[in-house]
């Protein structure tokens, strides 16, 4: 990587391609040569919902998470919804979740008529605080929902004694944190159940919405599947055991997630490695604080994420030297105003307050390159190096 901070001026948008967050057009052209027949075959049989194409797709997932079950569906927020559901949590039950996560995870806890009971963040790696969950735990806990915020897994170890202790359910969020590793173990099978998503922008994405559960008990796999598919048994086409929905997954985007799962380590890993780079030249820039990694997990980066001050004006500035960037959250769950009825009041979760006023996410992608990391690096050295009016 050419050294940083050399005397020179920083691209501007007129003469240089901007640095995107993401760059999912070309990771997708690599498997174009490779989808187009199998999606060309699908469109002239009609195959258009579940079959051996979606059987492959579960099979192949359940092995790469270590898990002995997963079932496709429709969303990660389906996902959510759809575990909480089978394991008959819902109204006078109550689901502990941090403070600070995307709104789907608190959104599935109230679909199924339960209430979440939000609890504080890790002012370091803003994933649940073990302890202010603990302290959250009442009668009426039925599960935790730890989410792998930006690709990095939450401190499980703690929370699952506390689930353990309590005997609750835990339910990894694991929809940002495709292939991430804590002591050495995938997410997703390390409690009751695991939610992902399988939005574009994951670090597994399909053309669309799609998410998948994974498991290793064999009666909530069985009752999910019924649920996600209108409640169907195993005795025939009209057999329904179960009140369920339509949350299936269809099947050209399991083949596209069945094409692109094979390439999720090697993505993974350049995604570290980009994170790396970022790490080592950030740390020499007051302002900027990356955000705390623990040495006995292996985050896989969905977002980079950084703390600083004078946000909107590193954006604006950032904007101006052709670099995107963006603020995942900027808002913690309890000042939303369709959770507004959960009672909670401003300063009652100040670390993930804090949080949503200082997080931006610069570019990451697996494509990302040394040269566009020097950009933005450079660009917000530059930014800090000025003094504010």
């Amino acid at each position: 990587m050419p050294t940083l901070f050399l005397a020179g001026t920083l691209p501007t948008v007129s003469d240089s391609k901007r640095v995107p967050l993401v760059d999912l057009p070309r990771q997708h052209r690599d498997l174009l040569p490779e989808l187009q027949p199998v999606i060309a075959d699908l469109l002239s049989s009609g195959r258009f919902i579940g079959g051996p194409e979606v059987s492959a797709f579960e099979e192949a997932f359940s092995t790469y998470c270590e898990a002995s079950h997963t079932i496709s569906v429709n969303s990660g927020t389906a996902a959510l919804q759809l575990i909480l559901w089978a394991l008959e949590v819902g109204p006078g039950d109550e689901v502990i979740l941090p403070a600070f996560t995307f709104v789907a995870t608190a959104e599935a806890v109230c679909a199924i008529g339960a209430q979440p009971v939000l609890a504080d963040i890790d002012p370091a790696t803003l994933t649940l605080d073990p302890a202010a969950t603990r302290a959250a735990v009442t009668p009426k806990t039925r599960a935790i929902i730890p989410v792998h915020l930006y690709g990095q897994p939450a401190e499980m170890e703690p929370l699952l004694d506390l689930a353990r202790a309590h005997q609750i359910h835990l339910i990894e969020d694991a929809c940002q944190a495709h292939g991430a590793r804590w002591n050495g173990k995938r997410v997703g099978a390390l409690g009751t159940a695991g939610a992902f998503s399988f939005y574009p922008a994951k670090n597994l994405g399909a053309p669309g919405d799609g998410g998948a559960i994974t498991t290793n008990n064999s009666d909530l796999a069985q009752k999910v599947r019924a649920l996600s598919n209108h409640g169907r048994g195993e005795g025939g086409w009209y057999e329904h055991s179960l009140i369920g929905g339509t949350y299936r997954l269809n099947t050209i985007p399991a083949v596209f997630l069945s094409a692109n799962l094979p390439h999720l380590d090697p993505r993974n890993e350049r995604r570290r490695r980009a994170a790396n780079i970022y790490r080592t030249h950030l740390k020499t820039i007051e302002g900027v604080e990356p955000l705390f990694c623990r040495e006995n997990c292996e985050p896989v980066y969905h977002q980079f994420v950084i703390r600083c001050q004078r946000r909107e004006d590193l954006r604006n500035h950032l904007d101006a030297a052709g670099i995107d960037s963006a603020i995942h959250y900027p808002a913690p769950l309890h000042q939303m105003g369709a959770l507004k009825f959960l009672g909670y009041k401003e300063g009652d979760f100040p670390i993930s307050e804090r949080a949503s006023q200082e997080v931006l996410s610069l570019p990451m992608h697996p494509y990302l390159e040394d040269s566009q990391i020097e950009r933005v690096v450079e660009s917000i050295h530059r930014f800090f190096s000025v003094p504010s009016r």
